[in-house]
C-alpha cells in the first residue's frame, strides 16, 4: 500500500496528477478542489498522501490499479469515512469533493443536506443518506473557529487582502487562506502583486514551504 507519494508534479489535469520520483512517473487521481493548489505548485516538489484502490471487474479478471492523492492526511481520513457511506463507493466520492473537505464535512455536522445535494453526483436521497450516516463523526475535519490573530487581519496588505479574496472564490475558508497569507508574510518580504501571495500560499498549503 502506498500511503504517501513525494516528487516533482509534473502534470495537472481537472481530475489527475503526474508525481515523477526515481524515474517512475506516477498518475494520481486528485479530487477537484485540489487542482487550483496543484496547478499552483507545478513543476515543484510536493508531498501527497494516498489511498490504492482497485477499479475495473473482478469477475471478469480486469483490474486497473489506482492511486487517490490528497494534501493533507486529515483529508485522506475524511475521504476514508466519506466512501464508508451506502451507495457512495470510491469514484464517486473522489467526484463529489468539489469543496474542500472541511466546508463538506461542516454540512454534514451541521446537517445540512440541501447543501450535499448541491456537490456533483449527490441527489437529495444521497445527501440524507450522508448526512444520516456521518453526522457526529466528522467534526474533526469540520471548519474551526477563526486562529488567525485581529492585528495580523488588520495589517494585510492591498494585494495580501485581493489574493485572500481569490483564494476564497477559488473555495478555501477564509480562515486558511488567512492564514497561509500569513504565513507567506512570515517567509518573504518581497512578494509583488497578489499572483504571487497566492502561488506562495499554496505552496505552503502542499507543503513545499513550511
Amino acid at each position: 500500500m502506498i500511503v504517501r507519494l513525494r516528487g516533482k508534479l509534473s502534470e495537472v489535469t481537472e481530475d489527475s496528477a503526474v508525481v515523477e520520483r526515481e524515474g517512475i512517473a506516477y498518475e494520481v487521481m486528485v479530487p477537484s478542489y485540489a487542482v487550483g493548489e496543484l496547478a499552483a505548485v507545478k513543476g515543484r516538489a510536493v508531498t501527497l498522501h494516498t489511498l490504492q484502490y482497485l477499479e475495473g471487474n473482478a469477475a471478469g479478471g480486469n483490474l486497473t490499479p489506482r492511486i487517490i492523492g490528497f494534501f493533507h492526511p486529515e483529508d485522506r481520513a475524511f475521504f476514508k469515512q466519506f466512501i464508508t457511506v451506502k451507495g457512495m463507493g470510491v469514484k464517486k466520492g473522489l467526484r463529489a469533493l468539489a469543496s474542500p473537505v472541511a466546508r463538506i464535512a461542516s454540512f454534514i455536522e451541521s446537517g445540512d443536506a440541501a447543501a450535499m445535494a448541491q456537490l456533483p453526483g449527490i441527489g437529495r436521497r444521497m445527501a440524507e443518506t450522508i448526512v444520516a450516516e456521518l453526522k457526529g463523526k466528522v467534526g474533526a475535519h469540520a471548519f474551526v473557529a477563526d486562529d488567525v490573530p485581529e492585528a495580523t487581519r488588520q495589517e494585510f496588505t492591498d494585494d495580501q487582502r485581493d489574493a485572500i479574496e481569490i483564494l476564497v472564490a477559488w473555495g478555501d475558508s477564509r480562515t486558511d487562506a488567512e492564514r497561509w497569507i500569513a504565513r507567506a508574510g512570515q517567509l518573504h518580504e518581497n512578494l509583488n502583486g497578489p499572483d504571487e501571495w497566492v502561488r506562495t500560499a499554496y505552496r505552503i498549503r502542499s507543503g513545499a514551504e513550511a
